[in-house]
């Protein structure tokens, strides 16, 4: 027979060994997470990126940060649909698109409007004077990029109709190559390419001051945010500490993502000059805005299906992002 002191030790070593168990597995999961982060060769995430700072604070939580590079925003948000991409930053029309192709996609974020950071350009010696002028012309942009609303309604702007006019869709490195060339007759494009093709001697036919917002949004996925939102939170805080440091200094902050992009500096304080910095949540006066370019697209037959924008805006359970 086994005596009570025997049997109350029996329990107690099986009770610690249920909790040391639980511990492991839960030093275990925590191990296993990660943020896998899909950046834009410019911008404030790549500074991020470069800085360390979020690894540093996710350290402790056990959290590993995956980086990946995209050229533009459309196939970073495709990579967030299919899971493979946990949190990202673009322009205000990929995410239209996205939310179009996914009930998955969530805003989380925003910066303030930055319409001077996007143009449609010309060659210095181009006929093109006025907007009216782009009738009948070849135009590069990217499909379903924040240019791409910026095209829409500057020809608005001009009375030209978008049928009107013959898109080349392009990603930016093609729509330069397009644009020097002179294979089309017009770019719109958003900085640092815009600052680069403006040194070069290409002119501005118009920015997207007066007539785009041109917000950057910074996106998730629902799966992602179910189980995240603490990583989410951080990032966004690092985030926001790294563009206080670029609105402060934007000297430095071009010398220090010169090397990480290979544009030269002088450039990159033109492109940060026009930018909005800020982190903060999505209002509803942004997502009204976001929702006449959904409404936009969906008239001229480019978004597939009608979405309502406020759907997808996720409100973060934790602290408020504008601090």
């Amino acid at each position: 027979m086994t005596s009570p002191t025997l049997t109350r030790v029996s329990r107690l070593a099986s009770a610690a060994f249920v909790a040391a168990a639980l511990i492991g597995a839960t030093s275990a999961q925590a191990a296993d997470r990660t943020i896998r982060i899909g950046f834009q060769k410019y911008g404030t995430l790549i500074l991020l990126k470069g800085k360390g700072t979020l690894e540093e604070k996710l350290k402790p939580l056990g959290v590993t940060v995956k980086w990946a590079e995209f050229q533009f925003g459309p196939p970073l948000l495709e990579a967030v649909n299919a899971g493979a991409v946990d949190f990202g930053t673009t322009g205000e029309a990929p995410p239209i698109f996205a939310q179009a192709a996914s009930a998955k996609l969530a805003y989380v974020a925003n910066d303030p409007p930055s319409p001077k950071a996007e143009a449609v350009l010309v060659q210095k010696d181009s006929p093109i004077k006025t907007l009216a002028d782009l009738k009948g012309k070849n135009i590069a942009v990217a499909k379903g990029s924040n240019a791409h609303y910026l095209l829409v309604k500057a020809l608005e702007k001009g009375g030209v109709a978008y049928s009107d006019v013959k898109i080349s869709f392009l990603a930016p490195a093609d729509g330069r190559a397009a644009f020097e060339s002179g294979k089309v007759d017009a770019w719109s494009v958003w900085d640092p390419f815009f600052a680069g093709a403006e040194a070069a001697g290409a002119r501005v036919l118009t920015t997207g001051e007066g007539i785009v917002e041109n917000h950057q949004f910074f996106l998730t996925s629902r799966d992602y945010a179910k189980d995240n939102e603490d990583v989410l939170q951080i990032a966004l805080d690092e985030l926001r500490k790294v563009e206080d440091w670029v609105a402060k200094d934007p000297n430095a902050a071009a010398a220090e993502l010169s090397p990480l992009v290979g544009i030269p500096a002088p450039l990159l304080t033109v492109a940060i000059s026009r930018l909005g910095l800020g982190v903060r949540p999505l209002t509803p006066d942004v997502a009204a805005a976001q929702q006449r370019i959904a409404d936009t697209f969906l008239e001229l037959k480019l978004l597939p299906k009608p979405i309502v924008v406020e759907d997808a805006v996720l409100k973060l359970k934790t602290a408020d992002v504008a601090k």
